[in-house]
């Protein structure tokens, strides 16, 4: 079976650290080859994952909007570019959406590359795609036709309602997602009675809490790649607990 999931939340929650565990979860249950995507402008998944990025689809969009070597159609450049810009590693790949656009008209480009990251997606056991932080993604429509999006919070009742909105939006734009869940990181103990409410107040469909961490909060430091956590961290089996629980609701359907 196939998995398609997105991440979303406010900026500060660890959702691309959350991300990462994510893909690691998926190759180590045989999901594999799992496609990570980063549709967020300040890409930062490529350092989760341990890996150095050097083409991103927003480069091709650019160079495509300068116009083509001679001999090649828009088609097959494209498609190239795109080749270019997937990065592989051991169980997954990794693509970088890039920059926002600038000024022009990218009409023509845009659709080359939704056709062409369509047919790529095709090649693919499951897809993980971090997004930037907020709701502006969700807007333009790019999280859309996913089995799951898992919004990320922290524990407080301004990211829980954070995390409402973004859940709300999606509903309110049709957008085409089977399961909507929030999940709450660098949880740092007891509820307090205003977490409490805000889950109750908010409605939200909550899947569980992943502890803060002195171990992730090291790697995050030292600048290592957090998908090389050692299985036993806390952080680490507590995502696990939730991606599980996650995945049972998948298989389900």
């Amino acid at each position: 079976m196939t998995y398609s999931i997105a991440l979303a939340g406010k900026g500060g929650t660890g959702k691309t650290t959350v991300a990462g565990m994510l893909v690691r979860y998926l190759v180590e249950n045989g999901q594999n080859p799992v496609l990570a995507v980063d549709a967020d402008a300040n890409a930062n998944l490529n350092e989760v994952l341990g890996l150095t990025v050097e083409e991103t689809l927003g480069d091709a969009r650019e160079e495509m909007k300068k116009g083509v070597p001679t001999g090649l159609t828009k088609d097959v450049f494209i498609e190239m570019k795109l080749q270019e810009a997937v990065i592989e590693a051991n169980g997954f790949d990794l693509i970088v959406m890039g920059r926002p656009e600038g000024a022009g008209c990218y009409c023509a480009a845009n659709t080359l590359l939704t056709t062409s990251l369509e047919r790529l997606i095709k090649n693919y056991s499951s897809i993980v795609m971090d997004n930037e932080a907020g709701m502006e993604h969700m807007s333009r429509l790019t999280t859309n036709n996913f089995d799951a999006l898992l919004v990320v919070s922290d524990p407080t009742r301004r990211g829980l309602q954070a995390a409402s909105r973004i859940v709300e939006l999606a509903k309110s734009l049709s957008l085409n997602i089977g399961h909507t869940m929030v999940m709450v990181n660098r949880f740092r103990g007891e509820y307090d009675q205003g977490l409490d409410q805000a889950l109750a107040e908010y409605q939200l469909d909550f899947v569980g809490t992943v502890p803060e961490d002195p171990g992730v909060r090291q790697f995050d430091l030292e600048g290592k790649p957090t998908i090389e956590l050692e299985r036993g961290n806390p952080a680490i089996e507590a995502a696990y607990g939730i991606f599980d629980a996650l995945i049972e609701r998948l298989i389900k359907c």
